[in-house]
């Protein structure tokens, strides 16, 4: 059942009153504690959901990733972000970049330290056919 928050304009105190969509528009409303009929409706704060792909999208946003062009750490954390927000598992390799470059290492000094980093994935050097 909805919730619906007011304040009363003659005493100055806020309540809640639980009501369906129907009664709404036509349930008398009144103060519970001076019981005054002047009473304004008070409008709570707003929740947004977002669903997955519009959150990845966010990560995505060409200006964000433009600024990550020299920061390392930034770089490391939109990694992980976009991990979490997928919800796979990117295996022990994705895990020691996006560790390093939290830590502040370049991708250029990864990739000097991992020169094999990317080669064990069989399933792409040998696509099967469709």
């Amino acid at each position: 059942m909805p919730t619906y928050q007011y304040r009363c304009k003659e005493c100055r105190e806020s309540f809640t009153l639980f009501m369906t969509y129907e009664e709404f528009d036509h349930r008398d409303v009144h103060c519970p504690h001076c019981q005054s009929p002047q009473v304004d409706r008070v409008i709570g704060s707003v929740r947004v959901a977002h669903s997955s792909e519009s959150r990845l999208e966010d990560l995505a946003d060409p200006a964000a990733l433009a600024k990550m062009e020299d920061d390392p750490k930034a770089m490391g954390k939109m990694m992980r972000q976009m991990s979490d927000e997928m919800g796979e598992d990117m295996g022990p390799e994705f895990d020691e970049v996006v560790d390093r470059l939290e830590r502040g290492q370049s991708p250029e000094e990864i990739e000097k330290d991992l020169p094999d980093l990317g080669s064990g994935g069989e399933e792409f050097d040998n696509p099967s056919p469709l």
